[in-house]
């Protein structure tokens, strides 16, 4: 008689994820864009204006955000063999394989059926608790990864795309619309990041990228939220100081929270 194999983390997974009211993903079919960058000030804010907040970095191969949130080399406590904590930062709780893996200089190569495990693991052996939201950096794409997520994760509020206004960027673009569209995902906004650079010696804008596409006519009414390039921001992020990325930047916390309906 063939044995039945019982996954019992599905229905910790779902346990888990039931006690998180809204759940966004941040995604991009490109990398290089910023999305973990827009994925940390999405949180930030967010936790600013008295949300719970929860932050999952699942990209496995390039995980950005314990850099970005000064993790790096933290230990997650363990309360019991079957119970991980995460990280408890800037009234953030985070997790990410930056943090888990300690030689994160070295390569993870793994093949499919082993990251979706891993990212099960990620959904269902961390004690998230009750919270109000959970931004979900997706690796760049749409294979096996950020497939596995959309379909372990229960009821998903929206998501966010973050692009650039490179043309090759915003070809993109259309390709992670149709993927949520197919999975029958909200498209909250659509996030043009570094759309322009502000002089610090002048305070004139400038384009960084220059592309005769229009954007807002593509996008035919979804939210598109513009995002300036920001040295300061980009330095904070660096050095892990994520808990002060707003200060003085009070029209850019608005911006970003208009990234998912919040005023």
């Amino acid at each position: 008689m063939h044995k039945v194999h019982i996954d019992h983390r599905d229905s910790l997974v779902k346990e888990r994820m039931s006690k998180i009211k809204n759940k966004i993903l941040v995604m991009s079919n490109k990398g290089g864009v910023g999305k973990s960058s827009v994925s940390v000030m999405l949180a930030r804010a967010l936790s600013e204006k008295g949300f719970k907040v929860c932050l999952l970095d699942s990209d496995i191969h390039g995980p950005s955000l314990a850099k970005m949130t000064g993790i790096e080399g933290l230990t997650h406590e363990s309360p019991d063999e079957n119970t991980i904590k995460p990280i408890e930062k800037g009234g953030l709780k985070i997790v990410s394989m930056g943090s888990i893996v300690k030689d994160t200089d070295k390569a993870l190569i793994w093949r499919g059926p082993i990251k979706i495990t891993v990212i099960k693991q990620l959904l269902a052996d961390f004690d998230w608790g009750e919270a109000d939201y959970m931004i979900v950096d997706l690796p760049p794409g749409t294979g096996d990864e950020p497939l596995s997520i959309c379909q372990l994760m229960g009821e998903i509020k929206g998501a966010v795309i973050v692009t650039t206004g490179q043309k090759i960027s915003l070809l993109d673009v259309s390709k992670a619309l149709d993927f949520l569209e197919k999975l029958n995902i909200k498209v909250l906004s659509v996030a043009e990041n570094m759309s322009e650079i502000i002089c610090p010696h002048c305070g004139k804008s400038s384009p960084l990228f220059h592309s005769k596409e229009d954007l807002s006519i593509k996008l035919k009414g979804i939210n598109l939220i513009k995002i300036p390039f920001d040295p300061e921001i980009m330095q904070k992020l660096d050095e892990g100081d994520f808990e002060n990325i707003f200060s003085g930047k009070d029209v850019l916390k608005k911006n970003i929270l208009s990234l998912v309906e919040v005023k």
